[in-house]
């Protein structure tokens, strides 16, 4: 069964590079209308919009901040003021921080991270709950952190567990229209966030690789293969799940 998206409209956050970019033009190859998101980045997120023109649908980008609610309501206005509705909804968007032991982080590196991982989540989800037609599906991209914590990584972890239990509710709350809601759990990408430089964080890497038997990090395309399975007609009974893309990694 090939995966069809045409008529629908897909609103990604954080969606000008890493994986939003990469599940952004997934859906827009099975025929969606895509909402790019980018907090800064324009160059990245018109860079974007150039491959997905090139796609023959609709697409536009909308700068928000998902710390902000008030950003988070104007891109789903924007959204639907250029689509009509919204389909599918991925919250992506976040920021990681790795190798800062607990004894170490500050205030302000926890409140950053927060307001963007778990409040710009719980926002993202909330307003896409409000805004998702019925039969809908809103995907929450987590981390492996959240699964299995590492050394270092205990803001960064707990900032991305949180919105994890916020799709075990969502998903009972508006399960009763058709709309599914469930996380993503990327072990670390390759080529992407703090791996997108080839040698950074060698030592982390290393022990990274070390735990998966498989190899290798994951990369975009493995996590877009999901995203577009739970954006599928194939998934319309998968609900208020979490699922590993880790290759068997037990870190």
């Amino acid at each position: 069964m090939h995966t069809n998206l045409y008529g629908k409209t897909a609103l990604i956050t954080g969606s000008a590079r890493g994986l939003g970019k990469a599940i952004a033009e997934r859906y827009a190859a099975l025929g969606a209308n895509i909402v790019i998101n980018y907090s800064r980045d324009k160059a990245s997120a018109d860079e974007v919009v150039s491959n997905i023109k090139a796609m023959n649908v609709g697409v536009i980008a909308v700068q928000a901040d998902v710390s902000k609610v008030a950003d988070i309501e104007k891109l789903f206005n924007e959204a639907k003021n250029a689509f009509g509705k919204i389909d599918i909804i991925v919250a992506n968007a976040g920021i990681e921080m790795v190798e800062t032991p607990v004894t170490e982080f500050t205030e302000e590196q926890f409140d950053r991270l927060f307001s963007i991982n778990t409040k710009g989540a719980y926002f993202t989800m909330q307003y896409a709950a409000k805004n998702v037609e019925d039969n809908g599906r809103i995907i929450y991209i987590a981390s492996s952190t959240t699964s299995f914590p590492v050394s270092g990584m205990a803001v960064y972890g707990g900032s991305k567990t949180t919105p994890r239990y916020m799709v075990d509710v969502l998903s009972k709350e508006i399960g009763h229209r058709g709309v599914t809601v469930n996380s993503i759990i990327p072990f670390a990408v390759d080529h992407s966030g703090i791996f997108a430089e080839e040698n950074s964080y060698p030592e982390l890497r290393k022990s990274l690789l070390d735990s998966c038997p498989m190899g290798r990090l994951a990369e975009v395309e493995d996590v877009a293969n999901v995203a577009e399975f739970f954006a599928s007609d194939l998934s319309s009974f998968v609900n208020g799940q979490h699922l590993l893309i880790n290759g068997g990694a037990t870190q």
